[in-house]
């Protein structure tokens, strides 16, 4: 149990900006291990993405309130992933060759296709929350339970999604030049149950009580399966920065999948 703990504040520490014990460190061996806490993450920042949306929608308009729980989630992991997604635009927006895409990817600064790319994301974002939010009267659930389960789903789904291209995919650089190359290591079956367990458990909770929602994940991980595809055509693999654009593309193609489901079905 110890250990687990460990490896559980270890994918803390590297995913989110909370706050861990002083003995936690970038252990690669830990941190390898940490990819099957990588939907879990999701739950907590998921869960307090929800506490700000709740308290902003008590104080100020439900637009508002989106907005800060969208604030309150980049700020929770350090915009780790909107940053992956970015550098994921400008690399592949602006490179034709492996190495190109690499090394543009790996510049600190951002360029016009990431910028363009973010402001996009974020408005497509806010716009499927805000649909989504709308409707969650429609299920068998009180709306402040179904939202909860929602948020915490669109998280958790979408870093499951992420995590399971490192179960099926190579690491793309050759050397350890990205702070995300330990968990392209090795894996063994535990990380994989582990992921699919924290990343499945919250839809399939939400599913008991309108079980047609499981039909958001044909989407997520169709999408999933041609992003893995496209990089692999283009830099043989995958990068942390590839990592967190696909939680990026599938959180919101997740929203846009329940907010399809609860129109047509």
């Amino acid at each position: 149990m110890k250990k687990q703990l460990h490896i559980f504040f270890t994918a803390l520490m590297f995913y989110t900006r909370i706050p861990c014990p002083k003995n936690i460190d970038h252990n690669p061996e830990y941190l390898n291990k940490a990819s099957r806490y990588f939907p879990l993450i999701g739950w907590i920042v998921g869960g307090i993405s929800f506490v700000f949306y709740y308290i902003g929608a008590v104080f100020f308009t439900n637009e508002i309130a989106i907005i800060l729980s969208i604030i309150a989630g980049i700020l929770t992991t350090g915009a780790f992933h909107e940053d992956g997604f970015a550098d994921v635009c400008d690399g592949f927006g602006g490179g034709w060759t492996k190495e190109k895409i690499l090394l543009i990817m790996k510049d600190s600064a951002i360029g016009a296709y990431g910028a363009i790319g973010v402001v996009l994301l974020f408005l497509l974002k806010f716009q499927a929350i805000f649909s989504l939010l709308s409707k969650s009267e429609i299920t068998n659930l009180q709306p402040v339970i179904c939202n909860l389960l929602i948020f915490i789903s669109a998280h958790s789904i979408s870093r499951l999604s992420a995590i399971s291209i490192v179960f099926t995919h190579q690491y793309s650089r050759e050397d350890a030049s990205s702070k995300s190359k330990p968990i392209a290591q090795n894996f063994t079956w535990k990380e994989v149950v582990g992921a699919l367990f924290f990343g499945l458990l919250p839809l399939l909770t939400l599913s008991f009580f309108q079980s047609q929602l499981l039909l958001a994940l044909i989407p997520v991980f169709i999408a999933r399966f041609f992003l893995a595809r496209y990089f692999q055509k283009w830099i043989d693999g995958y990068t942390g920065d590839c990592l967190g654009a696909t939680q990026q593309v599938c959180e919101v193609i997740f929203y846009l999948s329940i907010i399809g489901i609860w129109k047509f079905i």
